[in-house]
């Protein structure tokens, strides 16, 4: 069957699942008026628009965390004691990715109210930033801009991916990809506009600043395609894929490529402070990620639209395992460590992009489940990884010592970067088992 016919077959399933149906025939409503068209129109391509903005936002002050955690640890009251700072990203993506799949199910219980959940949270991530700004040790800081930052992100951001999934079936692939160069584009324009806040104003003004940027209009287009009707909310949650070999080797390789994925978010600007580059360096290396990155999610997202997602997946370990080897590994220069940020960016930065195709390649006639219920436990794997990968890169920092080398494998970074170098090699799990035919 080909891809279209496939693609077609799964939006009249989506939309037969939401019908109303009459109390006493259990038909069709005759009177039901038609669908907006999918995968287009003005109403598709402002949600697409709005989920952007909403990516952008949410996730791209945790993807520039690199910055903020580069002054923190030079400029008090936090550079006297600066354990645990690597920890504020990480707990904010971390629990964010973990919480998502009760998101996922409050949202298919209760899907009028995606829209004042967004608005609610923008609320508690405005205020948790303005919280932050107050902050006088570590610890607060990770309460305020890491646990309190997650709460809010949360309800904004994850109703989103409910609202593409019924507005994009045929193009459900590039959609998503879409979506998340939002993260690129935001970490591409954001290390600079913090840097520059930070540097002339300090942590306490940025803070402030961002919790006004997060109070977006962006929420307001989030609206369902599919009608509400008492049958799409109590539609019964089919969980049996998560006996299956596939689920858990998209899972396995999706944690252990999330262990790789936060080590250039969070080091890569304090590296280049320790190699002795210009200030602009870390923010310029970070910003070149996130560029590569918009060019990783749409590719990863037109390959999971054309072929098996283990081929992305491929593309994604090979290249991203040799940024770490060769490109990071290697880094004497300035010109090296942008290489690096470019090519991981365009490999690893886009992994998650494979999401909704790791959704398609577990369909089949018997099941019958929403992919934003795949994407939120793939995010789960993704925080429990985010969460480990900050202690766990601060241990390996002290426990590494620089031996002289011009290269950053003789730097104290060296454990770092092979760590990252492993976790992402393994992130390709599900290739092995498309070669054994699990999948």
């Amino acid at each position: 069957m080909s891809t279209t016919t496939l693609s077609r077959c799964e939006e009249d399933t989506h939309e037969l699942t939401s019908l109303p149906q009459n109390a006493d025939t259990q038909e069709p409503d005759t009177h039901q008026a038609p669908l907006p068209r999918a995968d287009g129109g003005k109403d598709a391509w402002l949600v697409l628009f709005g989920c952007f903005v909403l990516e952008a936002l949410v996730w791209g002050l945790p993807n520039s965390f690199g910055v903020f955690q580069a002054y923190y640890r030079q400029h008090e009251p936090f550079a006297s004691d600066p354990a645990g700072i690597a920890a504020i990203s990480t707990t904010a993506s971390g629990l964010m990715y973990i919480s998502s799949p009760l998101v996922a199910l409050f949202v298919q219980r209760f899907p009028r109210l995606r829209r004042p959940a967004s608005f609610v949270g923008i609320g508690v991530t405005a205020a948790a930033l303005v919280a932050a700004s107050f902050a006088q040790n570590t610890a607060t800081l990770l309460a305020t801009q890491g646990v309190l930052y997650a709460v809010g992100g949360l309800t904004l951001y994850f109703p989103a991916m409910y609202v593409i999934d019924e507005w994009f079936i045929a193009r459900k692939g590039i959609a998503y990809g879409v979506v998340w160069t939002g993260t690129g584009v935001s970490g591409a324009v954001f290390p600079f506009l913090l840097h520059w806040l930070l540097s002339s104003y300090g942590f306490r003004t940025a803070l402030r600043v961002w919790a006004v940027l997060t109070a977006t209009p962006a929420a307001w287009v989030m609206k369902n395609r599919l009608p509400i009707t008492p049958t799409s909310r109590l539609r019964p949650l089919d969980l049996s894929f998560m006996r299956t070999a596939p689920f858990w080797l998209f899972e396995l390789g999706n944690m252990l490529n999330g262990l790789s994925y936060f080590q250039p978010l969070l080091w890569l600007p304090t590296f280049a402070i320790s190699q002795g580059f210009p200030a602009f360096s870390g923010p310029l290396a970070l910003c070149l990620l996130n560029i590569g990155a918009c060019a990783g999610y749409l590719l990863q997202g037109m390959l999971v639209d054309r072929f098996h997602v283990t081929v992305a997946i491929f593309v994604a370990t090979v290249g991203s395992s040799l940024a770490f080897f060769l490109f990071w590994g290697l880094t004497s220069t300035q010109a090296m460590m942008y290489v690096f940020a470019v090519v991981w960016g365009v490999s690893g930065g886009g992994y998650a992009a494979n999401w909704s195709g790791c959704a398609k390649a577990m369909r089949n006639p018997s099941t019958n489940f929403d992919t934003g219920l795949i994407i939120s436990l793939l995010c789960t794997g993704k925080g429990i990884a985010s969460l480990m990968s900050g202690p766990i890169s601060e241990k390996l920092l002290q426990a590494t010592h620089s031996h002289g080398s011009e290269f950053a494998y003789g730097s104290e970074y060296a454990g770092i970067i092979i760590f990252a170098g492993v976790t992402a090699l393994f992130g390709g799990t599900a290739c092995i088992g498309r070669t054994l035919k699990l999948l």
